[in-house]
């Protein structure tokens, strides 16, 4: 019996299982293709901002070149940081007295930004990864019952008879587990990354935040 056989022999139930099963296991790795798409792009984004922002060209000339456009990760964090430092010195009477903690806290609020991007549909792999063996797993029993009722009714208990019942109930367990497996393994690969990314931030936007200070404390 192929796997097709299986499936369309099982009961409407753990076709139904088996199915949603399916529809999560093609989820699970769209999300994982454009994951390895983002992070890596992420991780180019900061090489190249770090590249151009420590080669010692003018902030004002970065700002610009950099603002006129959309950005992320740490060009994100920098565009926010100088836009509070230009809103604070626009207008006859610069408002320097609370600027470091607004840029920090401008910073932190982009960073937050950042991280809820780079986190975006992990929960679904988490979600995956926990109850697909599980989902699998009540399909199974939800067949092997069934397998016994026809047992039961037929009065025959031979391997012939026994066999396919049994095989189409375990094939849910067996699509839950090809579900579940690579989610789970990508997830924690995923927080994994999200954690160093999100490291490089917060450390770029310390540095960016001393640098600034430094202004603040020539203007005042």
């Amino acid at each position: 019996m192929t796997l097709l056989d299986l499936f369309l022999k099982a009961d409407l139930v753990v076709q139904s299982v088996m199915i949603g099963l399916l529809i999560a296991s093609v989820g699970v790795w769209a999300v994982v293709i454009d994951k390895l798409i983002l992070y890596r792009r992420s991780r180019q984004e900061m090489l190249n901002f770090e590249q151009v922002f420590w080669s010692g060209q003018s902030l004002e000339e970065l700002y610009r070149a950099l603002s006129a456009r959309p950005t992320h990760s740490m060009a994100a964090l920098f565009v926010a940081a100088m836009r509070e430092w230009k809103r604070s010195f626009e207008g006859p009477s610069p408002a320097i007295s609370s600027l470091q903690m607004r840029i920090e806290k401008v910073m932190d609020v982009t960073i937050q930004r950042e991280v809820e991007r780079l986190e975006k549909w992990l929960l679904m792999l988490a979600t995956v990864g926990s109850a697909g063996p599980f989902i699998g797993l009540f399909g199974t029993v939800w067949g092997i019952m069934n397998s016994f009722q026809a047992i039961a009714e037929a009065e025959n208990t031979s391997l012939a008879v026994v066999a396919p019942g049994i095989a189409e109930a375990l094939l849910a367990t067996a699509m839950g587990l090809i579900a579940a497996i690579p989610a789970t393994i990508f997830y924690n690969k995923f927080s994994s990354e999200v954690n160093r990314q999100t490291s490089r931030l917060e450390g770029f936007a310390d540095e960016f935040s001393a640098i600034l200070s430094r202004q603040i404390d020539s203007h005042s």
